[in-house]
């Protein structure tokens, strides 16, 4: 039974990667689109975390305050 299972998920693995490598209509593959959009959403990740912490300190400083 493990091997069988072993068979299966090797075989997803292998239909996925093939997947997301193979080139479309328009000569482009899911894997290609992916690594040139990263860098955008990376920036995009690092301002929203930057946003968050900012407000988390403000909000902490407030309590702070407002305890003393």
């Amino acid at each position: 039974m493990g091997l069988l299972k072993f068979i299966a998920v090797g075989a997803a693995i292998g239909y996925g990667i093939n997947y997301i490598t193979k080139k479309g209509d328009n000569g482009r593959s899911i894997l290609d689109d992916i690594t040139e959009d990263a860098p955008e959403w990376f920036e995009k990740a690092k301002a929203y975390a930057t946003e968050k912490i900012d407000l988390a300190v403000d909000e902490v400083k407030q309590k702070r305050n407002d305890y003393q």
